[in-house]
């Protein structure tokens, strides 16, 4: 069974803002002669890699609350310059939005289980997709949905 990584996208202010930022670096590292791919690097390299590459997804948390995933394609186990060991966690560059749900702020990522992912936000039928980011926040926020 597949599994998940949760990790928070320090930095961005919603879903828009992450899926700009991953262009913008897309873009870069084009322009670097790099291939076009969104990295992410981390200081420890995930144990559990077999189960998140069968199917995983890294979802993002942002101001508060888990609001988009991202598939997963590769963990890349590295040394840096400075023979620091590091991990290049490769990410299909399209960002699916999802159900948002409340998530307090941790160091590092934690796991998740498929059985407690939230579900993507177009796959509801109910129109929340549609809904301006700011407004699924205070309607979340008011217990609304």
């Amino acid at each position: 069974m597949p599994l998940h990584l949760v990790k928070l996208s320090v930095g961005a202010e919603s879903v828009k803002d992450l899926e700009a930022w991953i262009k913008l670096r897309a873009k870069q590292a084009v322009a670097s002669g790099q291939p076009r791919r969104h990295v992410h690097v981390t200081r420890m390299t995930p144990k559990r890699d077999a189960e998140l590459l069968g199917g995983g997804s890294i979802y993002w948390v942002i101001k508060g609350e888990i609001a988009a995933r991202q598939r997963l394609l590769a963990i890349e186990p590295f040394r840096d310059k400075d023979g620091i060991a590091r991990c290049r966690l490769v990410m299909d560059p399209k960002l699916i939005p999802v159900v948002p749900r409340p998530m307090r702020p941790f160091q590092g990522w934690r796991y998740l289980a498929v059985p407690d992912a939230p579900p993507d936000l177009g796959k509801r039928g109910d129109g929340l997709a549609d809904m301006p980011e700011p407004m699924r926040r205070e309607l979340r926020d008011l217990g609304l949905i």
